[in-house]
């Protein structure tokens, strides 16, 4: 099994985590320079649960047909990462369409 490569997930995880905890790339910052269009952002995760996807996929097809490069748990590694970004795009999804509903509702 390849150690490495769960390191390296764990470590990417703590990067992210650590990222929202101190509000890096969070549109609640003041000022021109630190603001984020909300749509550029919405993109640029859209492409990025893509990109994952299409990494899964590939190591995937690299493994079956028998690569000696791509090993079993980075295989797996990289389907957990494809699915949880999906379900987590799916969750934001389901909030903004529940968000929507409720304002949508709202008497004025």
């Amino acid at each position: 099994m390849n150690v490495s490569g769960v390191d390296n997930l764990l470590a990417q995880m703590r990067t992210i985590m650590a990222q929202s905890q101190n509000g890096v790339g969070s549109s609640q910052s003041v000022g021109g320079a630190g603001q984020v269009n909300f749509a550029s952002a919405l993109k640029a995760q859209l492409d990025g649960v893509s990109s994952r996807q299409h990494v899964s996929e590939d190591m995937q097809k690299a493994f079956v047909l028998g690569d000696d490069k791509v090993s079993l748990s980075d295989t797996m590694i990289a389907m957990q990462k494809a699915s949880v970004a999906f379900q987590t795009t799916v969750q934001v999804r389901n909030k903004v369409v529940a968000a929507y509903n409720d304002i949508m509702n709202m008497q004025v």
